[in-house]
């Protein structure tokens, strides 16, 4: 006799189950990306929701489903989706929305530290309200960009994420980081659905019975 704990779901509930997962692991990886996107303490944020992610996704369809090999691919998937899905998103936010403001390069530096060269783009508004802001690689500051530049900005309507410089000669089109996000988001969401629907039972050892018939 199968006690309520070892019944298995039913197929509705499993696919409920299956398609809510499906659903929640995607969104809440882009939603880390997006997060880390912005300055100050929400960078730290994006990258706790973004490792958050991961862990559930992970322990849920290797160690809960007993899928190990779904729980390989929806952990490499998610990972890469945040790393094409942030700057993505921030890219296509800035040119749909952003505001357009002339400016000028006056410093690009080059920091060393331990990941290797950081470039940092000094620029200052050249119309209106005059502001000078110091932009990096997250920015758009490559080797392309040259100090006494005249440049074009993008500026984020609401203030809360820093000015984006244009693009350079080798910037690849939003049209292929938006196709291989979408990509990485299928496959995410594909994989925790396969796993969902396929899981496997908790494996428990046989009770011995014992001396006596007791």
């Amino acid at each position: 006799m199968t006690t309520g704990a070892d019944r298995p779901l039913s197929p509705a509930r499993r696919l409920f189950s299956s398609l809510t997962w499906a659903c929640a692991i995607p969104v809440l990886f882009v939603l880390g990306a997006w997060l880390a996107q912005y300055p100050h303490g929400l960078i730290v944020v994006g990258v706790i929701v973004a490792l958050a992610t991961w862990a559930v996704a992970a322990t849920l369809a290797g160690g809960v489903w007993h899928r190990a090999g779904a729980a390989v691919v929806v952990s490499c998937s998610g990972l890469a989706l945040t790393l094409f899905a942030g700057p993505g998103l921030y890219e296509l936010y800035m040119k749909t929305l952003g505001t357009p403001a002339s400016a000028t390069v006056t410093k690009v530096e080059d920091r060393h530290n331990r990941r290797g060269a950081d470039l940092f783009c000094t620029v200052v508004e050249t119309a209106g309200e005059v502001k000078t802001y110091v932009l990096s690689e997250q920015q758009n500051c490559y080797d392309d960009v040259k100090a006494l530049q005249r440049v074009t900005l993008r500026k984020d309507p609401l203030g809360l994420l820093k000015p984006r410089l244009p693009d350079g000669p080798d910037h690849p089109p939003l049209s292929v980081t938006a196709q291989i996000a979408a990509g990485l988001f299928v496959l995410t969401g594909a994989t925790m659905f396969y796993a969902g629907q396929r899981r496997r039972p908790e494996r428990r050892p046989a009770k011995t019975a014992r001396p006596g018939g007791r």
